[in-house]
């Protein structure tokens, strides 16, 4: 089966939600950079970056970057609707996973460690680059909303990877209230794909009181 490193209200949500639809069994590993008592050791052998998500395939590979492992469940298990079956709807899913993981996951980073983005940082500094991280974070949030109409869902007449992962990054640094303010309507759609049941069940898991 595959083994996903994670931890609870991490991106590895977005990879349980993921397996959960297209039905394939799974163990969770409790690890993370910031919890000393999980298994650390174990994920930098997967992920020398010490990232989660990290998926060990049931062959014995590893896939890291949340994006490619969707977009890898979604080619292995087509039947999961994980991406669509049109080629053209399944371009534009391709374009919209790595759009989140390029722009929208990379500036939480920012957000979250602004010291590693200055040589010589100071509290005051550390500050500014947040606050510009987090601008920026909602900037592209919102170009993705323009260009990424939910009819119902972001894919579709069903959810699929690119609601997974946009639920689930969408989270973090204020996007929701910020979209909920500047884009309703996306805002509205996140929502939906947050009350569907797969999604539902994962989510009172790693956010039990949200």
């Amino acid at each position: 089966m595959y083994t996903l490193f994670g931890s609870q209200g991490s991106g590895s949500a977005a990879i349980e939600v993921a397996l959960e639809i297209a039905g394939q069994p799974y163990r969770t590993v409790r690890a993370s950079t910031w919890e000393a008592d999980s298994a650390q050791a174990e994920l930098r052998r997967a992920n020398p970056l010490g990232q989660i998500p990290t998926l060990q395939l049931p062959e014995g590979g590893v896939l890291t970057e949340s994006a490619a492992i969707l977009v890898h469940l979604g080619l292995v298990h087509p039947a999961s609707g994980l991406l669509p079956a049109d080629a053209a709807a399944r371009a534009q899913a391709i374009r919209g996973l790595v759009y989140i993981a390029a722009n929208c996951y990379s500036a939480i980073s920012i957000i979250d460690y602004p010291e590693r983005w200055c040589i010589d940082p100071d509290a005051a500094t550390n500050e500014r680059i947040r606050l510009g991280a987090r601008a920026r974070l909602h900037h592209h949030w919102g170009l993705f909303a323009d260009q990424f109409p939910a009819t119902p869902f972001l894919t579709g007449d069903a959810v699929g990877a690119l609601d997974v992962l946009a639920v689930v990054v969408s989270k973090w640094s204020g996007a929701r209230a910020f979209l909920r303010e500047n884009r309703p309507a996306f805002h509205a759609a996140l929502q939906r794909i947050e009350a569907h049941p797969v999604v539902a069940a994962v989510f009172a898991r790693h956010w039990p009181a949200a």
